[in-house]
């Protein structure tokens, strides 16, 4: 995008933003583990009134989780940038995509090509516009029914918080030989087939307040190399 078309598409989604929160804008912010990464996010000071029936109602309906940098996204982007090769030359997923944070950091880090999934047509869009700021380029898909080509790499950022997304555990696997999946929801995370990387704090942005458990993220991995008798990989749908 040009700066022309960028700006553009920033309102766009800003106009998204006010079909929920009529009161509310975006605004260009840096994300605190990661300042070289700047998002089109929901205002840091946000209004103190609580929000008309109306708009509460919309919110639970449709809620715009892409305007937030989840504390998650965060630790995960930060990861990817700080072991470049882990993504370099790489085509990769990043799963429930989201603001696209993680798909960002990894294209600066030297991946080949991102593929940008979420069921939310905003949340795509949110990822263009934030792609475009950062200077890189994903490619967005709404479904992993859309993907045709290899992915090595598959990268999933908060997409535990409902625990009817837990087969994704399994799914995700079965599309690409690694998964990085960083996670601040589930209490006990045991699941045999995925190693603990690092434990860290972050806090989602803008800051929700979230009770203090939710700011412990932890980073996993699931390697096929170390799994006995891995089935071969096929295609999964959402």
């Amino acid at each position: 995008m040009t700066d022309l078309s960028t700006t553009a598409a920033f309102h766009r989604l800003e106009s998204i933003l006010h079909q929920t929160l009529p009161s509310c804008t975006l605004e260009r912010s840096p994300i605190p583990l990661c300042p070289n990464i700047e998002l089109a996010l929901l205002q840091a000071v946000l209004p103190q009134t609580p929000l008309p029936d109306d708009e509460m109602r919309q919110v639970l309906a449709s809620p715009a989780y892409w305007c937030f940098c989840w504390a998650s996204g965060q630790v995960l982007a930060q990861y990817l940038l700080a072991h470049p090769e882990r993504v370099e030359g790489k085509s990769i997923i990043d799963f429930g995509a989201g603001s696209g944070v993680v798909g960002i950091a990894a294209m600066l880090a030297g991946a080949r090509e991102v593929l940008a999934v979420d069921l939310d047509p905003a949340a795509l869009a949110a990822c263009a516009v934030n792609a475009a700021i950062n200077g890189v380029q994903l490619t967005l898909a709404p479904d992993l029914d859309a993907i045709q080509t290899p992915i090595d790499l598959i990268i999933a950022a908060d997409v535990l918080y409902d625990r009817d997304n837990l087969h994704f555990l399994e799914a995700l696997p079965t599309l690409a030989p690694d998964v990085l999946i960083a996670d601040s929801r589930i209490k006990h995370f045991n699941h045999p087939h995925y190693r603990l990387l690092q434990t860290q704090t972050a806090t989602t942005w803008p800051d929700l307040e979230e009770h203090p458990e939710y700011n412990q993220v932890r980073v996993f991995e699931h390697t096929r190399s170390t799994l006995p008798n891995a089935p071969p990989l096929r295609r999964a749908s959402t």
